[in-house]
């Protein structure tokens, strides 16, 4: 019994790996005719998730201590795509890879919440296409936001205010990067800095593209500093964040037809970087097997207590009846 069970998990794994695939070659979000305007203000419905579906139980994964998780789901088709996310005084803003913007509450165990829609106005492109408008990384201080758009290789900044433009760039230093495995995460870090990670391409040592900004990096003409980021291997990178004691830490993503996605998760010195340099995290867990996991893409870092408490979404590609958006919240430990 136990073996025809797991030929039918991986089984379906295979047929909803291969249906990911053909809208991931085929997916275009819908173009910005005039139409009539959809409402700001929908709701957002929240299913606890365990960290382990074969051991509920469970509460420990690597350096992290699981404290909660749950499904996210809304009527509005609006919903879904979250590529990257800030976490900040009980409230989740996220930007999804079709331009969207979202902001809720963060959930309280189960039930329905609030949940604020809005397309940024200004943007590479038109905004008809995903390419123009694919929003995968973001970074939030004080009253500005930083999106990087994929597509584009290009960095914008954001009043948080009323998402008015402020300044954008196209670096030359990512002229060269893929336009679909350009800029995936972003990080703002000490002195006004950023480091920007490109999800490819991947050289035969395994290590991809990185960017350390020497100021804002949608001011053109910002110094950069050309750098190399080394994936747990097979791995590539989705989302980053500072952690508060001055190290960053790496959200990285695989996929494979037969075992569909596995995360994980590292943490990097970047203390003292230098041109050339490659930067190497420690693992500090793996999310596959039996976990709870999808495509994550979205990272972000609070404290709570006293405790660094770790935040991880998915990107369910707009297809909620293939893959799940995953809101998973945990403690540091390491």
């Amino acid at each position: 019994m136990l073996r025809r069970r797991k030929g039918t998990d991986r089984a379906a794994r295979i047929a909803t790996a291969l249906a990911a695939l053909v809208f991931l070659a085929t997916f275009v979000p819908p173009d910005d005719r005039p139409r009539p305007p959809a409402p700001a203000d929908t709701k957002l419905v929240a299913d606890p998730l365990p960290l382990d579906r074969a051991d509920p139980g469970r509460r420990r994964i690597g350096g992290l201590v699981f404290l909660e998780g749950w499904r996210l789901t809304s009527p509005d088709v609006r919903f879904g795509g979250l590529s990257a996310m800030h976490v900040e005084g009980g409230e989740i803003l996220a930007v999804s890879d079709a331009g969207s913007l979202f902001r809720f509450p963060v959930p309280r165990g189960a039930g329905a919440m609030p949940l604020h829609v809005a397309r940024v106005a200004q943007g590479p492109g038109s905004g008809r296409r995903k390419g123009d408008r694919d929003g995968e990384a973001l970074a939030v201080a004080g009253g500005e936001a930083w999106i990087a758009w994929e597509g584009r290789n290009q960095i914008w900044r954001y009043r948080r205010g009323d998402w008015q433009a402020e300044a954008r760039a196209a670096p030359r230093a990512m002229n060269d990067w893929p336009s679909m495995r350009g800029p995936e995460a972003m990080a703002r870090i000490g002195g006004g800095r950023f480091l920007l990670f490109a999800e490819g391409p991947e050289t035969a040592e395994g290590t991809t593209p990185a960017l350390l900004f020497l100021g804002d990096p949608a001011e053109p003409g910002t110094a950069t500093l050309p750098l190399r980021y080394r994936p747990p291997p097979g791995f590539r990178p989705t989302d980053a964040t500072l952690l508060p004691d001055g190290r960053v830490m790496v959200l990285n993503r695989r996929f494979r037809l037969l075992t569909g996605f596995t995360a994980a998760l590292a943490i990097a010195d970047i203390s003292g970087l230098r041109a050339g340099a490659t930067i190497v995290p420690r693992l500090i867990a793996r999310f596959d097997g039996s976990l709870t996991v999808d495509n994550m893409e979205a990272l972000s870092v609070t404290r709570e207590s006293g405790r660094t408490i770790v935040w991880i979404a998915s990107d369910d590609n707009y297809t909620p009846l293939l893959q799940r958006t995953i809101l998973m919240k945990f403690a540091l430990v390491v």
